[in-house]
């Protein structure tokens, strides 16, 4: 079993003994935020649909990190995680809605399935975590903080994924509209939004483009990187720093954003 270093420093004794519950923190940048988060003294539950997956990250990421199973598109499940989580815990400080799905279409050929799939994961998924953590952070008088997984996709319309955008520009609606809400009682709700991150989710959509426009593989990560002005494609841990600062007292005065973390495609 791998243990994560712990970090140090003021962000690091600033969060340390905070509680953190990351959605679909099985992989890719879930992961990455879960294992950042415990580098810096939080404990971190690893809430994925795949418990074996979630035991398993939780065991390598180690810093008291936790295995709960969890389906973000059904109110019972979440429910059951959280309350899994406040009775091991007795509660929890922040929220990283992460979990997230994409399927790649024309807007043509699009179907139902695929609409509804992405919007019960991507929207649904935050909605529920978010009103459920809201609401415990409400009862408790905790002045806790939410950060959204939001996209590029966000913010400028993606072709081929015209689906997947839709459900990410309303993460964004809601992120916008939930931290207005909440501001008055301390607690911050922001997202992030990451380019073109190197995970498996990648791999499956650069297989699907490369078939969709009847190039390569090996061109369509090409276009990425020379879309990314940073020159490279982005890794999880380059949206995890940032998430760490959001949920940190370095943001204290950031609530409602839509951070860009796309090195450079979008600056808007």
């Amino acid at each position: 079993m791998a243990v994560a270093p712990t970090a140090t420093g003021k962000l690091a004794d600033e969060l340390a003994g905070k509680r953190a519950i990351v959605t679909g923190a099985g992989s890719g940048i879930g992961r990455a935020i879960a294992a950042a988060l415990a580098r810096h003294g939080v404990r971190v539950a690893i809430a994925d649909l795949d418990p074996v997956t979630a035991k398993w990250v939780a065991g390598d990421i180690g810093q008291g990190a936790r295995p709960v199973t969890i389906d973000v598109r059904k109110r019972e499940s979440v429910e059951a995680a959280f309350n899994d989580v406040i009775a091991d815990w007795g509660g929890f400080d922040i929220l990283i809605a992460n979990a997230g799905v994409s399927t790649m279409n024309k807007a043509v050929d699009l179907t139902d399935d695929e609409w509804d799939f992405n919007f019960d994961v991507n929207s649904r998924g935050v909605f529920l975590t978010n009103q459920i953590a809201a609401r415990h952070f409400i009862a408790t008088d905790n002045n806790g903080v939410i950060v959204n997984t939001a996209s590029l996709a966000a913010k400028i319309g993606a072709p081929l994924l015209a689906h997947y955008s839709a459900s990410k520009f309303a993460v964004l609606g809601w992120t916008q509209a939930l931290a207005r809400e909440l501001a008055g009682r301390g607690i911050r709700v922001n997202a992030v939004c990451p380019g073109f991150v190197k995970t498996s989710m990648q791999s499956r959509e650069v297989q699907w483009e490369a078939q969709l426009r009847g190039i390569t593989p090996e061109q369509v990560i090409a276009d990425y990187v020379n879309q990314t002005p940073l020159g490279r494609l982005e890794e999880p841990e380059d949206v995890a720093d940032v998430v760490v600062f959001l949920c940190s007292n370095g943001a204290r005065f950031m609530t409602g954003q839509g951070i860009n973390v796309t090195g450079g495609v979008y600056t808007t």
